[in-house]
């Protein structure tokens, strides 16, 4: 598994060797969502950074799942469809949302590491 990025909104981004990039939600925003039960995927086309393409319904509230980077959706993750209880399960893996090809393939690493994400959180906390 490659590195993850991630997004100051809490989403983690994977950049596959086939260019492509998967992106979820981090334990941190699941738990704060707590149980998911329903999923809207986004359509496979182009979006521009901070559109939001999905939206992600909890027992507690609704979020928004806004493109972290301009880039074309490719793929989804059907199978939250009928069990969106895969992103609070698995997170990092089974409950990914969508994989979508960069315009900028380099703009991934300009994101959050684990270290910045790490004070990111911690800096919450302390707000």
């Amino acid at each position: 598994m490659s590195e993850l990025r991630f997004t100051v909104d809490h989403e983690w981004l994977r950049q596959d060797a086939d260019g492509l990039v998967t992106v979820g939600i981090t334990a941190y925003a699941q738990e704060a969502l707590g149980d998911v039960v329903f999923v809207q995927l986004p359509e496979a086309q182009g979006y521009a950074q901070g559109d939001e393409v999905a939206v992600l319904e909890s027992v507690k509230a609704a979020s928004n799942i806004a493109m972290p980077l301009d880039g074309e959706v490719v793929e989804v993750n059907a199978d939250l469809e009928g069990s969106p209880e895969l992103v609070n399960e698995d997170p990092l893996n089974k409950g990914w949302f969508f994989r979508f090809r960069p315009t900028d393939a380099s703009a991934v690493a300009a994101l959050l590491d684990q270290d910045a994400y790490q004070r990111l959180l911690k800096a919450n906390d302390e707000a």
